[in-house]
């Protein structure tokens, strides 16, 4: 493919919806390993279920994002092409040096790659926010999961202690352990920290660049994602650990994995409850132009 500009009325035609999934297809094979280790941890760790979240939020940021991308003109490039070989020698070296997140990451440089070089880097700088999400397909390192999880889950055990407290509520705490009704209800049993700051983090992600807000109101967004995390956890932490302690086995491993989902959809609540009281207070969070994002 050259280097030569498309006008701009040219336009996603039939050839290059042709190419890029032939490229995107190419780059896939050429990562497969490292997919299929991504597959399996979406599909079978809980601390991992977010994965299958990332590509609908990549897509629907690139569908809320049309009218403006459609106004920008496509122009294939030869430099996708190194970017792919940058992709290509971050996953040879991953895999030589066992260093998990160097190849992880090659395996999204080389999407990068592909879809430069059908598109041009003009429509990927204006699509960023969308091919950018992709990110959070890259597995967190077990040190970085350890660092933030269980301080977390610390701190989740901590104020839920004192919630069943307050309550009434007969309750036991040593360090991450919950005894209620004589039974040990572990926190990262009940509800894993790790899974809520990365699955809430997508969600967060995924609300700030989806809602015309000035830069410096998403940043704020993102940077208070991991006490949106907290709060879920402690909502979470509270049923799961009276079902634990006061229902069947079955029916509290039912509750805690129900709950899961049904926390993202509490977390979302609070970030439009959060966007909702900034508007009622009259701050400037939102751009100038009604049509930016």
């Amino acid at each position: 493919m050259s280097d030569t500009k498309n006008t701009p009325g040219s336009g996603w035609t039939a050839t290059r919806v042709a190419w890029l999934v032939v490229l995107l297809s190419l780059a896939v094979i050429a990562a497969l390993p490292t997919w299929q280790n991504v597959f399996d941890l979406a599909t079978r760790s809980a601390e991992y279920s977010h994965m299958m979240l990332v590509v609908p939020v990549a897509l629907l940021l690139l569908w809320q994002r049309r009218e403006r991308l459609a106004g920008v003109p496509l122009a294939a490039t030869a430099t996708g092409a190194l970017v792919a070989l940058l992709g290509v020698a971050m996953d040879f070296v991953g895999f030589a040096t066992q260093v998990d997140i160097v190849k992880d990451t090659g395996m999204v440089v080389m999407l990068l790659g592909a879809i430069v070089t059908v598109t041009g880097w003009a429509w990927v700088v204006r699509a960023a926010p969308a091919l950018a999400a992709l990110a959070f397909l890259i597995p967190v390192p077990g040190r970085v999961r350890q660092r933030i999880a269980l301080p977390l889950q610390e701190a989740s055990a901590t104020i839920t202690e004192h919630i069943m407290d307050f309550f009434g509520v007969p309750i036991a705490r040593l360090g991450n352990v919950l005894q209620i009704n004589g039974v040990d209800v572990a926190v990262a049993e009940a509800c894993n920290g790790m899974r809520m700051v990365v699955a809430l983090g997508l969600v967060a992600y995924a609300f700030a660049f989806s809602m015309p807000l000035r830069p410096w109101a998403r940043v704020v967004i993102l940077a208070s994602s991991p006490l949106v995390a907290l709060l879920a956890n402690v909502l979470r932490l509270g049923p799961n650990v009276l079902f634990y302690g006061y229902t069947s086995e079955e029916t509290a491993k039912f509750a805690h994995d129900v709950s899961g989902w049904l926390v993202l959809l509490v977390a979302l609540g609070v970030l439009w409850g959060s966007v909702a009281l900034a508007r009622w207070l009259e701050l400037p969070i939102e751009p100038a132009r009604p049509n930016a994002r």
